[in-house]
């Protein structure tokens, strides 16, 4: 475990770090309008477009948690050959995010959301996309940037949005290479490779995930049956390190046979989108710096909670989360241990 001074010092580290993010991409459409009338054709409202938006979406968002806490992101993925490919690679650019992990396929469609909004509402969420895996050519490319990219990382996040780009097979090839090079991985699952991940460093499901990875059934307020989760989960995966969101109740971070519950701070809750994916970003920069396990927890609930707070899906913002941090004395750990 690294020793840090202060919450400074580990702020000042994490723009020293170097982050992999390998998963799904995607973008994220938006047509905002306004609506006042129902179509003749059918019974729709009729939409008047005021403004569009595409913004990075999935693993990128990752990315971009992990650019705006000062690290440097390194993005791994596969994408279509295709106009919303192109598309996908200029918000990159646009964005400053290094684009050399990306693999194009002619086979493939990059996978875009289009939300309809107006009067404040979503009306409708058209989606394209292929959620097959990748086929051999795809994989042999994404493992050559993978394999790259890993040389220079201090920690690699695995971002699975069951769209294709994970399978039982690479799962296990590119932990073996991340453990063989040393790197800590950090994982933020899905359900189709949930138990695929054996061998990680830090494994980081919500609850609705873990029970259904497990195929388990208990009430959310019974702590010994999720607490018996965990532990099965532990076993399964061959993981000590485990944090599990629990929404409005916080994160449990488990580490081995220690137990910490951490409740989550009242706050203006606005939109609870992208808030996983903050989380994961600063439970990662924290295992990077070899950070303790309570602090990692603390920190990551706090950066979700601040996102919260905001409309859409936005990037943490570090200084507010810097200040927010020091204001609860964060650096000192408020953890509830059980034994």
């Amino acid at each position: 475990m690294n020793q840090f001074n202060s919450l400074e010092d580990i702020f000042e580290a994490f723009d020293r770090l170097k982050v992999l993010v390998v998963g799904d991409v995607m973008i994220d459409s938006y047509l905002w309008g306004k609506t006042s009338r129902i179509s003749p054709e059918a019974p729709v409202p009729i939409v008047n477009v005021v403004k569009r938006e595409k913004r990075l979406g999935g693993a990128a968002n990752v990315a971009l948690n992990v650019q705006a806490m000062g690290a440097l992101p390194l993005l791994c993925s596969v994408i279509g050959d295709d106009k919303d490919g192109a598309d996908y690679l200029r918000l990159m650019e646009e964005k400053g995010l290094p684009t050399e992990g990306i693999v194009q396929s002619p086979e493939r469609v990059t996978t875009i959301k289009h939300r309809i909004i107006a009067g404040g509402q979503q009306l409708l969420r058209v989606d394209a996309e292929i959620e097959h895996n990748l086929i051999d050519y795809e994989e042999r490319h994404l493992e050559e940037r993978f394999l790259q990219l890993l040389g220079q990382a201090d920690v690699v996040i695995f971002e699975d949005y069951d769209k294709g780009v994970f399978s039982e097979q690479n799962i296990r090839r590119f932990l073996e290479l991340a453990n063989q090079h040393g790197v800590p991985s950090v994982i933020d699952p899905k359900k189709k490779n949930f138990l695929s991940y054996v061998g990680c460093t830090l494994f980081k499901p919500n609850l609705k995930e873990l029970k259904e990875g497990l195929k388990a059934e208990f009430a959310d307020e019974n702590l010994p049956a999720f607490e018996d989760a965990v532990e099965e989960l532990q076993q399964r995966l061959q993981v000590k390190q485990v944090l599990v969101t629990l929404s409005e109740r916080g994160v449990f971070v488990a580490d081995g046979a220690e137990k910490t519950y951490i409740g989550a701070h009242r706050r203006s809750i606005s939109d609870v989108s992208g808030a996983g994916d903050t989380v994961i970003s600063i439970a990662a920069l924290c295992m990077a710096l070899k950070t303790s396990l309570p602090f990692m927890a603390g920190l990551s609930n706090l950066g979700g909670g601040l996102v919260c707070e905001q409309v859409g899906v936005v990037p943490v913002d570090r200084q507010r989360l810097f200040e927010e941090a020091l204001r609860i004395g964060l650096f000192k750990t408020h953890e509830h241990r059980v034994a």
